[in-house]
């Protein structure tokens, strides 16, 4: 439960491998959240949850639970919201971190990888998103943080199946902020650039980058303010909104 400045006191980060995901939980817990569960698949028995449990314990978390979950079963995902309030109680803030970047010639090889890849991206978040905001909305407070990206913002050529799933993932949280409006509950949703991480090595670098632990203060500043949307960095919201006008030729001819 919030505390009396409004300060998150518990948080569920949903993919609790996901580096930036973490830094975003670990900003929290050094702003004063004390209760974290961290949701990934077979998370009881990875060493990487366990690893993720001592560096926020290092931060100053008090209780740090890991629970098993999978983007793909989608039957599952009211289950583990349940789970995790029942760990923690009310959920104040639930980190949307997880997805597969893979990489775009890979997946023009394998339908089949793509379609997968573009389901972990977009469709899981879904059925979690809308337990999640059930959870919130009958509490009457708490906010949903969906990592979405840039790349969704407009589709390029060279990750389109990544960025169709990122411009899906991020229609999907606008319009779900907007059905939680009025009800105390809200989405945050953050808009990255280039972040270097273990998921990204295989991407070149993009201008105006980013590290994980700016997006995570993006994400305290915006539950902070109560934000609908940040970019990180800033300046892509301009950047963006000249690349949106950009004639469709000029579009396909941008770098790979």
């Amino acid at each position: 439960m919030r505390d009396a400045v409004g300060a998150v006191g518990t948080v569920l980060l949903l993919g609790g491998r996901s580096e930036i995901g973490l830094a975003a939980a670990e900003r929290l817990v050094r702003d004063g959240a004390r209760r974290v569960v961290l949701a990934a698949r077979g998370a009881g028995g990875s060493a990487a949850i366990g690893d993720a449990a001592e560096r926020l314990r290092a931060a100053g978390a008090e209780h740090v639970h890991p629970l098993d979950f999978d983007a793909a079963r989608p039957e599952s995902h009211t289950a583990v919201v349940a789970t995790a309030a029942e760990l923690v109680g009310d959920l104040d803030a639930v980190i949307d971190a997880f997805g597969v970047l893979g990489d775009q010639e890979a997946f023009e090889d394998d339908p089949a990888y793509a379609a997968e890849a573009a389901a972990a991206t977009y469709t899981g978040h879904v059925s979690v998103g809308l337990a999640v905001a059930r959870r919130l909305r009958e509490q009457g407070h708490g906010t949903l943080v969906v990592l979405s990206s840039v790349a969704g913002v407009r589709v390029r050529r060279a990750n389109f199946v990544y960025g169709s799933a990122k411009a899906g993932l991020d229609g999907f949280a606008q319009g779900l902020g907007d059905a939680l409006h009025g009800t105390g509950a809200r989405v945050l949703i953050v808009r990255p650039g280039y972040v270097p991480t273990r998921m990204s090595a295989h991407v070149p670098a993009a201008p105006f980058p980013a590290t994980a632990e700016q997006v995570a203060g993006a994400v305290a500043e915006g539950l902070r303010t109560g934000a609908e949307t940040v970019w990180v960095p800033r300046r892509l919201r301009l950047v963006f909104a000249a690349m949106r006008a950009l004639p469709r030729p000029l579009w396909r001819r941008l770098p790979r």
